[in-house]
């Protein structure tokens, strides 16, 4: 009785959120959209020309903010987006979608055949793990997610590229952003508008490999 309470409080509040209506107004597939413009903004980054990377994709409102910024005069994309996966994703124009797991070695190869030898400018994650519940382990999980975009950053990105990933406060958290100062020359966390008040999330974002 009691999940059933929560569902429906749970829906209530998302059909009154104001980012899900503006989602729906502006055709975002998620309010998610707003968290990346936020960072995008405060942060000056992205701009046309520039080669992106989407990891954890789906439904894929980042690489929606991506491609709106991207577009050139003509109405196409001028730079790359290139967005991965595990699960399907709707197409978006002028976004190549590689659905598995960047971890195998065949995905990876994909997506270094789609770079063309290209360099990073923008590696953006919202990935997040499936959670169970349990504090510790759910920790190492977000951890592990976060090392892995890290290690693919570290491994893509220009000199002065930049990394933009979700992570969760609570233990483990100032691993990682320890592990991003071990990396990057400039690293903030931000916790945009968008994100709700009872939210843990706090996006990590890291400007310029160290060398």
């Amino acid at each position: 009785m009691a999940k059933k309470k929560f569902s429906k409080s749970w829906l209530q509040q998302h059909i009154n959120d104001p980012y899900v209506k503006m989602a729906q107004q502006k055709g975002y597939r998620a309010r998610a959209a707003f968290k990346l413009i936020e960072i995008l903004d405060s942060e000056k980054l992205m701009r046309r020309g520039d080669v992106v990377v989407d990891l954890g994709a789906a439904p894929g409102s980042w690489s929606q903010v991506a491609r709106e910024r991207l577009v050139g005069a003509g109405g196409t994309v001028d730079g790359r987006i290139v967005a991965l996966d595990l699960l399907p994703m709707e197409p978006i124009a002028g976004v190549t979608f590689i659905q598995g797991d960047f971890r195998e070695d065949e995905v990876l190869r994909q997506l270094e055949e789609e770079l063309q030898g290209a360099a990073v400018d923008l590696v953006i994650s919202d990935m997040a793990p499936n959670l169970s519940g349990v504090g510790a382990a759910d920790s190492a999980r977000i951890q592990h997610v976060c090392e892995l975009a890290l290690e693919f950053a570290q491994a893509h990105l220009k000199p002065d590229g930049a990394l933009i990933v979700k992570a969760f406060h609570g233990s483990g958290f100032s691993q990682i952003v320890a592990d991003f100062k071990g990396v990057f020359r400039r690293v903030v966390e931000r916790k945009p508008k968008a994100s709700r008040d009872k939210s843990s999330e706090t996006f990590i974002v890291g400007v310029g490999l160290k060398p």
